[in-house]
């Protein structure tokens, strides 16, 4: 799959932190479907492992019985990653304008991307910072389902069924080099009022 820069041009081009400038203390999919992003952490991440929740808010949807050593958050709003009880840490920080991350190599344990991927102009630069950032074979968790603020989604992502956007993030992930076993998953409640897809991978 080839891209241009339209791909990943929005509808909505000023900058992000007028958007998310007011907190939103409100959940963007619904009780099933967060229920399905929780098993999928449950699965993937390891206990007392630490995890970085990124594009995180007030809620990162880990496991509430599940010890964790140490969860970062990174967001876009002050209020709502103060109000996460999960996060030990957090920054704040507009990946679309800075995608470098701040951490050391092989730093997390696992990392998470809730209904939030489809918000990114460059996700391959991001993905790939990611990679750097996982200890060898630690997992990514991308998560989604078939709502968005349509006004802050990429282009290429709008024009996209839910098959075409699991294979747009596989194709991310591809481009984005030092991923491995990159997998689609259909996590969807049923019966389902919001879907809920994923696309998992590994760093290598």
């Amino acid at each position: 799959m080839q891209f241009s820069p339209q791909d990943f041009q929005r509808w909505d081009e000023t900058p992000d932190e007028y958007f998310y400038e007011q907190p939103r203390m409100v959940t963007h999919i619904d009780d099933a479907a967060i229920a399905a992003v929780t098993q999928l952490y449950r699965e993937y991440f390891p206990t007392n492992g630490v995890i970085l929740d990124l594009m995180s808010s007030w809620v990162s949807h880990l496991p509430d019985d599940v010890a964790y050593k140490y969860v970062f958050g990174i967001g876009m709003n002050t209020a709502e990653l103060a109000a996460n009880p999960r996060l030990d840490d957090y920054r704040v920080q507009n990946l679309n304008t800075t995608p470098a991350l701040p951490f050391e190599e092989n730093s997390f344990d696992g990392a998470g991307i809730c209904v939030s991927i489809d918000y990114l102009k460059d996700p391959i630069a991001v993905l790939r910072e990611l990679s750097r950032c996982l200890k060898p074979a630690a997992p990514l968790v991308i998560t989604f389902s078939n709502r968005c603020f349509p006004t802050k989604a990429i282009n290429i992502w709008l024009q996209q069924d839910m098959q075409g956007r699991l294979d747009l993030v596989d194709t991310f992930l591809t481009k984005a080099g030092n991923w491995t076993d990159i997998q689609q998953l259909d996590r969807s409640p049923s019966p389902a009022t919001d879907p809920l897809v994923a696309v998992v991978a590994y760093a290598n």
